[in-house]
């Protein structure tokens, strides 16, 4: 089975896991509006779990190439670094419904399965801004951190907050400060 039915059943499940959930989307109803036999589906992926996994996996690969263009950009210092990579990171993830999904299913259920992929994104993020700091570091803008990775699982502590207090919700009412400001107030207590 080529390469072009997955990409068709994985943009479609996108699509369907977004608007109904993952409770609530069937592997029937992915392959009649895939237009593919069941069997095509379960040869690709052989449960809805690891299908919604590949969905998500696709968003998050969308999000490492975003945020890898910051990281790598020779022309930010490391405060304007780490500003656009909060400011892109939650914007970006706050168009990724299927991950999303995932973040409201940690506060009310728990996809196990989902799990694997959930760590590997968030060491993925700690070496990313883990990069950043040294750069902070090494330009004389950050203030030494005495324990990097303790800082770093706090970094990532509140950003995983923010995503609960932002996408718990269906939507973000307008009585949240913006995704910069958040930003400013957050790299103000890491600057010298």
């Amino acid at each position: 089975m080529s390469s072009k039915t997955r990409d068709k059943i994985l943009t479609v499940a996108s699509k369907l896991f977004g608007r109904y959930g993952f409770n609530k989307t069937s592997m029937d109803e992915i392959a009649k509006i895939a237009r593919k036999a069941k069997g095509s589906l379960y040869y690709h992926f052989h449960s809805k779990e690891v299908l919604f996994t590949e969905v998500v996996k696709r968003e998050m690969s969308h999000l490492k190439v975003e945020l890898t263009k910051i990281c790598q950009d020779e022309n930010l210092d490391a405060r304007e670094k780490l500003k656009q990579y909060i400011v892109v990171r939650m914007n970006t993830i706050e168009n990724a419904v299927n991950y999303n999904e995932t973040v409201r299913a940690d506060f009310f259920e728990h996809f196990d399965f989902i799990d694997e992929l959930r760590n590997d994104i968030d060491n993925w993020e700690k070496e990313q801004l883990r990069a950043i700091v040294v750069q902070g570091n090494e330009e004389g803008t950050f203030k030494e951190l005495k324990d990097i990775d303790v800082g770093l699982e706090t970094f990532i502590m509140l950003i995983k907050g923010m995503e609960l207090s932002y996408f718990l919700k269906d939507s973000r009412t307008q009585n949240y400060p913006s995704f910069e400001r958040v930003a400013d107030i957050l790299i103000y207590g890491v600057t010298r």
